[in-house]
């Protein structure tokens, strides 16, 4: 890249700030402070490293949160079998304790350093990554830049472009060809995403489908679920899962509507967002709801009408309690949630119609008739209903849905096959120096 195009792209970050940019990973040093920090360990922010970094070579991989996390698992699990060292980096506390849960001590975490000059290097300087991967949407102008000028490859995986996204680097295309021409590769999850940057000027494009669809099933621990599913004996439920602010709220009015019909429904409510769940706690009792924490064990007695499930990492136990699963951030807000979770355990999948990030899963489940869309909470709450009236329906959604989850997999595989010309250099590497230690 031209010393005039770096300048160009830093002077505009400078002063137009990440809101300017929507997909750009900087966007952290503006959240920082909202409840997603780590303080023992805030110098990492700062790109001063935890540990020491290990002898031979090594993978810088990142994904921002917990969703880019569960989906490169996978990945991260393949690359360690060829002996080379990672050092995982995320941007919110839930998603390293998900990658302390998933990947114990076999790869380094940090948090990811904010995307300034000075913390970019301090990080670089000790880790020396020998290759770069990025999980899905994280573009950051200065990272790019410092990792460019070390020509160290920079390969985003399962890669992704929101609507917003697309259309405000549209907005901006000398800025966009000046940063997707540092990326060695680019792996994208759909058709569309893949289009979208090649015409933003990334170059070489290839389509692997989303690596969320290979990962395992989120776990759970079977001695709760027992004792849950004991608790709720032949109860009817459906649960409404990575809600966002607004959709609780729906929730609710769908349980009040349905309970003169289902005298024993109870609702599972799984926020996106669990420090929320005091207050949400006390908006159900307003209305006269009956709530259970799940963050503090309290029994689901027969009249509880709502279990708040506001924990981290058990995804896997509330989805195994119902058969009907409604997924969030597409009621109120834009985007979606990812439905593959929920189609994969077995639910008939209600969402939204703002699904725009996960257009692909949702086009691929609708198709196959394992999920519908919904208008409104009105809509919301009469499909609620049908399924639970009509038990054969509900099976042949989930029927349906599992086979399009089976369909779509294989993304892990053709993105290891994109990444083999960047791997292959590592394992040789590893392979040689292992040699030279043991002479």
């Amino acid at each position: 890249m031209s010393e005039r195009w770096a300048r160009a792209i830093l002077t505009t970050y400078r002063w137009a700030g990440a809101a300017a940019f929507p997909m750009i990973g900087g966007y952290i040093v503006w959240r920082a402070g909202k409840g997603k920090e780590d303080r023992v360990r805030r110098h990492e922010r700062y790109g001063q490293a935890g540990r020491p970094r290990p002898e031979g070579p090594l993978i810088w991989m990142h994904a921002a949160s917990v969703g880019e996390t569960v989906a490169v698992i996978g990945l991260i699990e393949h690359l360690l079998g060829y002996g080379i060292n990672i050092v995982l980096t995320t941007g919110t506390v839930t998603s390293a304790k998900v990658a302390d849960e998933r990947l114990d001590e076999r790869v380094i975490h940090q948090y990811v350093p904010l995307d300034l000059k000075p913390a970019v290097s301090r990080f670089l300087n000790h880790w020396r990554p020998d290759l770069a991967i990025m999980a899905e949407s994280e573009i950051w102008p200065m990272t790019i830049l410092e990792l460019g000028a070390r020509r160290v490859p920079q390969v985003l995986v399962n890669g992704r472009l929101s609507d917003r996204s697309f259309a405000s680097w549209c907005k901006r295309p000398y800025l966009a060809e000046a940063l997707f021409e540092n990326l060695a590769h680019v792996v994208a999850q759909s058709e569309v995403d893949g289009e979208r940057f090649r015409t933003l000027g990334a170059r070489p494009v290839t389509v692997s489908g989303n690596m969320k669809v290979d990962t395992a099933a989120p776990p759970v621990d079977k001695p709760s679920l027992e004792r849950l599913q004991r608790a709720i004996g032949a109860r009817e439920t459906w649960a409404a899962v990575s809600t966002h602010e607004g959709e609780e709220k729906i929730a609710a009015d769908v349980q009040l509507k349905l309970k003169p019909r289902h005298p024993d429904l109870l609702t599972i409510v799984v926020p996106r967002h669990p420090e929320r769940s005091g207050d949400l706690e006390k908006e159900f009792k307003a209305r006269g709801l009956k709530v259970a924490r799940r963050s503090r064990n309290d029994p689901v007695t027969p009249d509880i009408d709502i279990l708040l499930g506001d924990t981290i990492g058990e995804m896997g136990l509330y989805l195994r309690l119902t058969e009907i699963a409604f997924v969030g951030r597409s009621l109120v807000q834009e985007g979606g949630q990812n439905p593959i979770e929920p189609a994969r355990l077995g639910t008939a999948v209600l969402a939204g119609c703002n699904v725009q990030n996960f257009r692909d899963a949702y086009r691929r489940l609708i198709d196959s008739g394992g999920a519908r869309l919904v208008r409104d909470g009105e809509m919301l709450a009469g499909g609620v209903n049908f399924l639970l009236n009509n038990h054969v329906a509900r099976g042949a959604m989930i029927k349906a849905g599992l086979t399009a989850v089976e369909d779509m997999s294989g993304a892990l595989k053709r993105t290891l096959q994109a990444l083999d010309p960047y791997i292959h250099p590592l394992i040789v590497k590893s392979r040689l120096e292992d040699d030279h230690f043991y002479g």
